[in-house]
């Protein structure tokens, strides 16, 4: 395993870069997983990042990207209907997959996306 540093903190991550624990995410690492990518996280983002961590927080598993629309997506895209082309635009390094990295979910769970 390798190691992401953000601040003070040692974090253990994968050979992809996903967070080896669900517990070791919060914002100041978002930040810096975003920062890693060229991402510029804005409250749109958050929206779905945070979408992702409650859901699977809840259930042990990440949200099909419809699930996500239908929760998030007036306020990731609040005058015009949200598509996944929408969540691909906010995360362009991979769409569902980059906001599941970003938001610090376990890497083999981000098949479904």
């Amino acid at each position: 395993m390798s190691a992401l540093r953000v601040a003070d903190r040692e974090l253990s991550v994968n050979r992809k870069g996903f967070l080896a624990s669900f517990d070791d995410w919060d914002r100041e690492v978002a930040q810096a997983l975003a920062a890693s990518q060229g991402l510029v996280l804005t409250t749109r983002h958050w929206a779905v990042i945070e979408f992702l961590r409650d859901y699977y927080a809840e259930f042990g598993h990440p949200p099909s990207p419809k699930n996500v629309i239908q929760a998030v997506g007036n306020q990731v895209s609040p005058h015009v209907p949200c598509t996944r082309k929408t969540l691909e635009g906010l995360f362009p390094a991979g769409g569902c997959k980059q906001a599941c990295h970003i938001a610090g979910l376990p890497d083999y769970f981000c098949h479904s996306c």
